[in-house]
């Protein structure tokens, strides 16, 4: 049975104030709440119709379809639904190519962009303090998973390019053909707003902007969503550094 109070607390997690009120944000899913259980993340508590989960039986609480509905943030409920303790953030550790978004707000695109650092071998990820919240129930449900093994943290992007000694890249509609550029192993790939791209201040940073060319015989497609144009880049950060 799931209590008022409880009900209460976890449709309270949809709004970022209260994610770190309390310090907690919801998973749902077998695949994604087992991959959290089995990283670093903290199981607060679990609420699953049947699925053995084999955790702690003080943090399972098993409920019916009905009940699960009530607190599910999905159209189709999967199960199971996982509260986890929002971990301190660490510090980014600049030893290989890392990934910057500059106002990213789409949770989906963040989710998937978690998915493709996962899949791509980029540890670190560093958002603009305006960027969505990587603990957004929509963000989590989008990473599979992925949350638990990329290190995501939230910063003054402006104060951090300017104390970096890497090269800075860029996303941008004229910049440099990646398939003609040189690129660095170590390095820092700023991606910007689904909108307006990368803000002027940041874009004053930038060290050197690529993009990807159109090869559509009218050239009319305005730009790339986000998220697809993070995982060209990467694929050839990645391609490029096995020829160096």
């Amino acid at each position: 049975m799931v209590s008022k109070s409880q009900i209460k607390l976890i449709t309270s997690l949809a709004q970022k104030k209260y994610r770190y009120k309390n310090g907690l944000f919801v998973a749902e899913g077998f695949k994604t709440i087992n991959e959290l259980i089995n990283s670093k993340f903290i199981l607060n508590r679990l609420f699953t119709i049947s699925a053995d989960f084999g955790v702690d039986s003080n943090k399972v609480q098993e409920l019916d379809e009905k009940e699960l509905k009530k607190i599910s943030f999905l159209k189709t409920p999967q199960a199971a639904l996982a509260l986890f303790e929002i971990p301190a953030e660490k510090i980014v550790q600049e030893e290989s190519l890392t990934l910057a978004l500059d106002g990213v707000r789409d949770p989906g695109n963040l989710g998937t962009i978690i998915r493709l650092c996962d899949w791509f071998g980029v540890k670190n990820l560093m958002c603009s303090n305006d960027s969505v919240d990587c603990f957004n129930p929509k963000v989590v449900q989008a990473t599979m998973g992925s949350l638990a093994r990329v290190n995501i943290s939230y910063c003054d992007l402006k104060n951090h390019l300017e104390k970096s000694e890497l090269p800075v890249y860029g996303a941008f509609m004229e910049g440099e053909n990646i398939y003609r550029s040189e690129t660095e192993e170590k390095a820092i790939l700023v991606m910007g707003n689904e909108a307006n791209g990368i803000s002027a201040e940041i874009e004053a940073l930038i060290n050197k902007k690529i993009s990807i060319p159109r090869f559509g015989e009218l050239k009319e497609t305005e730009s790339l969503n986000v998220a697809t144009a993070t995982a060209i880049l990467l694929s050839e950060f990645k391609r490029k550094s096995f020829t160096h």
